[in-house]
């Protein structure tokens, strides 16, 4: 049953080190400020999940909290690469990266069968790719209907999914909306999770196809406003392409990152001190 907590008490009690930790958000909805409350508490050996590691994963990966990465795209969107993830995969800085690939497909897929409590998915996929070579977790099976030959993949079973939405109700209930990935699906995998929300309100409301998480399904639910940033939250704020562009630059060298993340991230009490220190206030109402 959802908790309404501060977010430094939901990572302190459901984050351990060694934890399999699934951070989602399609460009969207990405839960920065969690990521940022794992580096603040030191959190080390994780093995990180995530379709799409971006620059929260290369923050996370270049202060040293992972061991692993399960993943099925990396880079920074319409910038380039990851510095922190090809200094950590090519030179072992702060230290080695484990890396396992999937298609998109596949990886979406195993999150589906762990939420549906299955241990491996069936994708019709992966012929003349090379990953099944390097990951142990993509077998060969025949169809038993028409003898096909399809791709099984390895349940995802997170020990703790976190995710940012945009509304919660007082009771832990969480409304979220617009371009979604496999949140609802990671959150369900998971044994724990902890979603950070723009805002608690009385009643959601939520119109047709929205895509509602029940209390019972989730641990803690955060208030955290512009705690996606610098990915957006529809209804909320744009995305922060300034960011992800100067992040390029920032990420290049390590003594530049760990000054900028000692600075923004270390230094900052929380997330909304992160972003006074970037000098971009909080949202103070939706948008319409």
């Amino acid at each position: 049953m959802a908790e309404i907590t501060s977010l430094r008490e939901a990572v302190a009690a459901l984050v351990a080190d060694g934890d399999v930790v699934a951070l989602e958000g399609f460009t969207h909805l990405i839960p920065f400020a969690a990521g940022h409350e794992i580096i603040r508490q030191g959190r080390r050996e994780l093995t990180l999940v995530r379709m799409t590691p971006d620059l929260l994963y290369d923050q996370m990966i270049g202060m040293g909290c992972a061991r692993r990465l399960v993943f099925s795209w990396g880079g920074n969107p319409g910038v380039g690469s990851l510095h922190r993830l090809r200094d950590a995969v090519e030179r072992g800085w702060p230290r080695p990266l484990e890396l396992v690939e999937h298609s998109h497909a596949g990886l979406a897929a195993a999150y589906a069968a762990g939420a549906a409590g299955l241990s491996f998915a069936v994708v019709d996929g992966y012929r003349g790719s090379d990953l099944p070579r390097f990951n142990p977790d993509i077998r060969t099976i025949a169809c038993p209907f028409t003898g096909a030959e399809l791709a099984a993949v390895r349940a995802v079973r997170p020990d703790v999914a976190i995710i940012h939405a945009q509304r919660a109700d007082r009771r832990g209930n969480v409304h979220l909306w617009g371009i979604l990935g496999v949140q609802k699906e990671a959150v369900l995998a998971a044994r724990r999770s902890i979603v950070t929300v723009e805002e608690i309100v009385d009643s959601l409301d939520p119109p047709p196809n929205a895509c509602v998480l029940p209390h019972w399904v989730v641990d803690a639910v955060c208030p955290v406003p512009g705690g996606a940033h610098p990915s957006y939250a529809q209804g909320y704020y744009a995305r922060d392409n300034g960011f992800y562009a100067a992040w390029d630059s920032i990420s290049r060298d390590r003594d530049r990152f760990r000054d900028w993340m000692r600075r923004y991230v270390l230094d900052a009490a929380d997330f909304a001190d992160y972003r006074r220190r970037l000098g971009r206030p909080l949202p103070r109402e939706p948008l319409s």
